[in-house]
């Protein structure tokens, strides 16, 4: 048993991981917790060995067998806010839509591009998220995180080491856990931000099938190519393992029909990832995280 010191805290105990991604499968997670705050996350880290932390699940395929040791949710806890001027200083668990929309609000431009996908600040940052041009290292100035030890650490833009879908936070071994950045946006016109927001997610809504579990781009984009178009290229539009399928809207994006399970997705990942390969040479490369 896991013993909190936060009463504001939740613990649950053969908690189902399908409750928690985006995708809809997933196995149980033995011991699940929401912390109430940051101390609370220090001490499950201090004091147990395995410790997996998500946010809201939008990029995560989680394994039928489930999460042995620890599942941190932190969506709930890390998700305020504040700006000053054209700063906004946000904990990791704020949807990334949401920051996107208090800036408009604010008349900041600089995230026009994160509006509409599911994710979180957090989660943006660790993959380096971007569309329609915009990338969340173009206008973040720094983030705190906790490292292995308790120790909470403060890092400069340069220092996440950004790449194309890629950080500091997103390699096998990471061991930080983001809780906070600071962005710097651009005064603009309200209407006009708004105007550009609304453009993005209505191509969103035609291009991607929003209207099923999916993790979103199941691949990252080859150097000079495009997955989707290599994905239909190979006439996988419609392919299916189960009810796992490569969607006939967008190939770029594999997707729960139904009742598919984790081994569906990931067979499914693994048959596209051949069959591209076989007839481009290009190895695709998958940008949802397994667990």
């Amino acid at each position: 048993m896991y013993n909190l010191i936060s009463n504001d805290s939740k613990i649950y105990y053969d908690e189902p991981m399908k409750n928690h991604t985006s995708f809809k499968v997933g196995g149980i997670a033995k011991t699940f917790i929401i912390p109430a705050s940051v101390e609370e996350i220090i001490n499950v880290i201090k004091t147990n060995e395995k410790v997996t932390v998500i946010g809201n699940g939008s990029n995560l395929l989680v394994n039928d067998d489930g999460i042995e040791g620890i599942v941190l949710s932190i969506s709930n806890l890390l998700s305020d806010a504040k700006i000053e001027g054209d700063v906004i200083e946000a904990y990791a668990g704020i949807s990334i839509t949401r920051l996107a929309k208090l800036a408009q609000e604010e008349g900041l431009s600089g995230l026009e591009w994160a509006y509409g996908i599911p994710g979180t600040l957090g989660g943006a940052v660790v993959m380096n998220a971007g569309a329609y041009g915009g990338e969340i290292k173009d206008v973040l100035v720094s983030s705190e995180y906790i490292d292995k030890d308790g120790n909470i650490v403060k890092i400069d833009n340069e220092a996440h080491e950004f790449g194309y879908r890629k950080s500091i936070f997103n390699t096998e071994n990471s061991d930080k856990i983001i809780i906070k950045s600071t962005l710097k946006l651009k005064k603009a016109d309200k209407e006009e931000v708004l105007k550009l927001m609304e453009e993005n997610l209505a191509k969103r809504k035609a291009k991607q099938p929003l209207e099923y579990p999916s993790a979103g781009s199941t691949f990252k984009r080859p150097e000079g190519n495009f997955a989707g178009k290599l994905i239909e290229d190979a006439g996988l539009k419609g392919f299916r393992v189960g009810d796992a399928m490569v969607s006939e809207k967008h190939a770029g994006f594999v997707i729960n029909v139904g009742n598919a399970t984790a081994n569906d997705i990931k067979k499914l990942i693994e048959e596209v990832q051949k069959k591209v390969y076989e007839n481009s040479g290009i190895m695709l490369e998958p940008e949802v995280k397994f667990l």
